[in-house]
């Protein structure tokens, strides 16, 4: 900017001292300046745009390093402090106007500097024509800055209204298999239609603001120009400058048009880029429920029985545990407690799960439950869990180490074998073979291409494949016939046999083949022993014989 600042500067000399004056050694030498100066300030435009794109970039691609790590760190509570559309939003759009503005401080920097060059120039010169420049510049900024604060505002609240509009969105697709089969599709598309208009009149707030502010980046420069050049021409008329200065100075007014706007561009993209990274660290200053220890993980003693002290549940190990909870949401409660979601006084053996690192417990006890998702992809592989291991406060997502499964990375006859009898156990066969290319066939985005009850049965699929030393399954047959339901418990009990299983569920199919039932009421376990003996309880038989009613 510096180079192209002395252009206008180079070329008046070269008027007054070669063309007027006739010496063509001037002229020369002037002119082979202005050669210098284009090259140099090419060359430094090259690295300047370099510069510019790798900070944009860089600041881009690290923001959504953050916001991917913090995402992994807040585990199972990211959806309890988070909606979904915020995390797109941030990991879209406001990466994107965080590396803009970033990179528009490169461009912003040298109009500031071209600015103050072009100013020392006229001062010299003419310190009249200095002072217009010196003052225009600063009056046409906070005339700008006047646009800003409306803009901000308004860029706030269509960033607000765009991450309801796509949490909304992602809702909607989500759930429109169960939207469709209540006939709820055109409800909640009248009400996406409506909140889709509030967030286009806020857009066409913005963009009459953003109009106001391109259209003063136009007519502020210009009108200085005007100033200026009137001036330098009456200087010359008067006799108080020469043609090559008047040349040079309506060269200046004509240059700042361009470090001006670029300035003004980047107080936009600044202001931008204030609101996404608003945003964004707001995000990042979202902590954990709870603080991972950093003690060292325990020796590992065997099977051990994991203990809830607060609800007074115990899951012996090596026995398939069932407990029936009388109101859904304890079943949530105990197994976020048991899983180490929540902050809890939940031991394995003697060791308080407090007590181990996250890695740890993820190793050892995995949460299935029926909002997991199916990931895009191979279905062996999303099956075996490959590649997918658990990032610590993940929850239902990677395979087990140290079990009887296949682990991470693993292939080999082994490993088909086992998978071959999760998926006979989870009485996925039908599935699997109504496939065009069997286990090899493609999983589609969340699994959509299988219906509700295949997805229960598949994700079963994957967490027998994890082997974990404990397997917590919450209501793992709800979407499937009794049939189908009687065969799955069995075949889980079957293939499991030996490792420590709890199933939160009320059907009376699981619960009978379950070794021990555990009947759960106030988020307390109030009664206990095999499904026969609970059911001389009345308040077990009112939970599980309404599902034998039906």
């Amino acid at each position: 900017m510096v180079a192209q600042a002395l252009v206008p500067a180079a070329v008046g000399k070269a008027i007054d001292t070669g063309i007027i004056a006739r010496d063509q050694r001037a002229l020369l030498l002037w002119g082979g300046a202005v050669v210098v100066l284009g090259v140099v300030q090419a060359t430094a435009g090259i690295l300047r745009d370099r510069a510019a794109l790798t900070t944009r970039l860089g600041a881009s691609y690290r923001t959504a390093q953050h916001i991917a790590r913090q995402a992994a760190r807040l585990g199972a509570a990211l959806p309890k402090r988070v909606a979904k559309g915020e995390i797109v939003n941030a990991g879209v759009v406001d990466i994107g106007r965080l590396g803009d503005a970033l990179a528009e401080t490169a461009r912003g920097s040298g109009a500031i500097v071209a600015i103050a060059v072009v100013a020392a120039i006229l001062l010299h010169t003419s310190w009249q024509l200095g002072l217009v420049v010196l003052l225009g510049v600063p009056l046409m900024v906070g005339v700008v800055s006047l646009l800003l604060r409306p803009l901000h505002r308004r860029q706030q609240r269509l960033r607000e209204q765009q991450a309801e509009l796509t949490g909304r969105a992602v809702d909607i697709v989500s759930g429109l298999r169960v939207l469709r089969g209540i006939g709820g599709e055109e409800v909640f598309a009248d009400r996406y239609r409506a909140d889709s208009q509030r967030v286009r009149a806020a857009g066409v707030a913005v963009a009459r603001v953003e109009a106001l502010l391109d259209g003063a980046k136009v007519l502020l420069p210009g009108l200085l120009t005007t100033v200026v050049v009137w001036l330098g021409a009456h200087y010359v008329a008067t006799g108080r400058m020469g043609a090559g200065q008047l040349v040079a100075f309506y060269g200046y007014a004509v240059f700042l048009v361009d470090p001006l706007r670029r300035l003004t561009n980047a107080a936009g993209r600044l202001t931008q880029g204030h609101v996404a990274a608003r945003r964004i660290t707001a995000f990042l200053a979202l902590r954990p429920e709870f603080a991972p220890s950093a003690v060292a993980p325990a020796s590992y003693q065997g099977p051990a029985p994991l203990t809830d002290p607060a609800s007074g549940l115990t899951v012996a190990p090596g026995r398939f545990t069932a407990v029936a909870c009388a109101s859904p949401a304890d079943a949530a409660t105990l197994a976020a407690r048991l899983g180490r979601y929540t902050d809890s006084a939940v031991t394995l053996g003697d060791t308080p799960l407090a007590d181990l690192p996250p890695d740890e417990i993820r190793r050892r006890i995995l949460v299935a439950d029926n909002d997991d998702r199916l990931f895009a992809g191979p279905l062996r592989e999303e099956l075996r869990g490959r590649g997918s291991d658990a990032e610590p406060g993940g929850r239902g997502r990677g395979a087990g180490r140290g079990g009887r499964g296949c682990g991470v990375g693993l292939v080999g006859r082994g490993c088909d074998a086992a998978l071959e009898r999760a998926v006979d156990a989870a009485c996925a066969r039908d599935i699997v073979e109504a496939l065009p290319d069997g286990l090899d066939d493609l999983v589609e985005e969340s699994g959509r291409n299988f219906s509700g009850g295949q997805q229960q049965r598949l994700r079963l699929v994957r967490a027998l494949m994890a082997d974990p030393e404990v397997l917590i399954l919450i209501e793992p047959t709800s979407a499937v016939d009794a049939h189908t339901e009687a065969r799955i418990a069995h075949g889980v009990g079957e293939l499991r046999a030996g490792r420590t299983t709890l199933v939160f569920t009320t059907s009376p199919v699981v619960l009978d083949r379950a070794d021990h039932v555990v009947y759960v009421q106030g988020a307390k376990a109030v009664a206990q022993g095999s499904h026969g003996d609970l059911l001389t309880d009345v308040r077990y038989r009112s939970v599980v014989a309404r599902e034998e009613t039906e």
